[in-house]
């Protein structure tokens, strides 16, 4: 839900105060994989802000379709705004692009000549400190990319037993001291409710070693990164949703995904493979494609996307 009257005029301003961090992570690549045509029909199974949206629709032409999906409300409405002038031939849906095939019957479409998915958090979700995804700001501990859903960060952090959060760490964050962070944060939920992303922060800093403080990424990224997971179910929307959108293609339809951690990385190369393998589909990049150099440089947050694709031929 969008909230109270005036969130969404707020929300605006904030995006179009800060326009350029809202960047499109590989885009050129993005189109070329896609092969666009005029007059097709494309599938954005996570708008975001609309970057990719636009880029697919100005080259699509008028008689061309794009159905764009997102879990995210508030982030869909402030695309929607952005690609007002293509609300002839765009539909918006609010839901998680595992569930595409019954989204396209919905609305009487039976194929498409391209997906894309892109499975980044966008800036607008990482720069609200309100939404709880990152330790920069202090936050709510949240986490939730649709906020109709029950279950936030805090839930997790604050319920679950030593185990069940040294799995998570573990096996959605490949973190190396899951048992040391959760056995402090059942410590510390004893005495107070974890509330907050900069509380989790600081517990989790204080867990480690004293060597790995001084580390490259922030020791506790891996921490956010494996509660989101778990928060969203990304892994299981993932392995599920790819599977579907296969199913969704036209002959000499093409997928696209830019994943950003190794985890999605695994699945979508593990599934492509099988897929080619079987004779159903082409690989379209052998190895997985990096952003340029100039790219990470104007946009930081792009260093870690890696880009497959593949094309339906069966």
């Amino acid at each position: 839900m969008i909230g109270p009257a005036g969130t969404l005029t707020m929300e605006m301003d904030m995006f179009n105060s800060n326009k350029d961090a809202h960047i499109p992570v590989m885009l050129n690549e993005v189109l070329t994989y896609l092969a666009l045509k005029s007059g097709g029909v494309y599938v954005d199974g996570t708008l975001g802000m609309g970057g990719h949206s636009e880029a697919i629709l100005e080259r699509i032409g008028s008689s061309g379709r794009l159905i764009a999906l997102d879990r995210d409300a508030q982030s869909m409405a402030l695309a929607k705004e952005r690609l007002d002038c293509y609300k002839q031939h765009s539909t918006f849906v609010h839901d998680n692009f595992k569930n595409i095939e019954t989204i396209l019957k919905d609305i009487g479409v039976n194929y498409v000549d391209g997906i894309l998915l892109d499975l980044g958090i966008s800036s607008f979700q990482l720069d609200n400190p309100q939404r709880g995804f990152s330790f920069r700001e202090d936050g709510p501990l949240d986490m939730r990319m649709d906020q109709e859903s029950h279950v936030s960060a805090f839930d997790l952090v604050n319920s679950l037993s030593e185990k069940e959060l040294s799995s998570i760490l573990k096996d959605y964050g490949e973190e190396r001291w899951h048992h040391r962070i959760a056995r402090s944060l059942v410590t510390q939920r004893v005495l107070e409710p974890i509330r907050t992303t900069q509380e989790l922060e600081r517990i989790v800093v204080k867990s480690m070693p004293y060597g790995r403080k001084r580390t490259r990424i922030h020791p506790a990224t891996r921490t956010f990164q494996a509660f989101r997971i778990a928060v969203n179910r990304e892994l299981d929307s993932l392995e599920d949703g790819i599977k579907k959108c296969a199913n969704c293609l036209k002959m000499n339809g093409r997928l696209v995904i830019i994943s950003f951690h190794s985890l999605e990385d695994r699945i979508v190369k593990k599934t492509f493979k099988e897929w080619v393998k079987s004779g159903a589909f082409k690989e379209l990049t052998k190895k997985p494609i990096s952003p340029t150099e100039a790219e990470t440089k104007n946009n930081p947050r792009a260093r870690s996307a890696r880009l497959r694709a593949v094309e339906k031929i069966l």
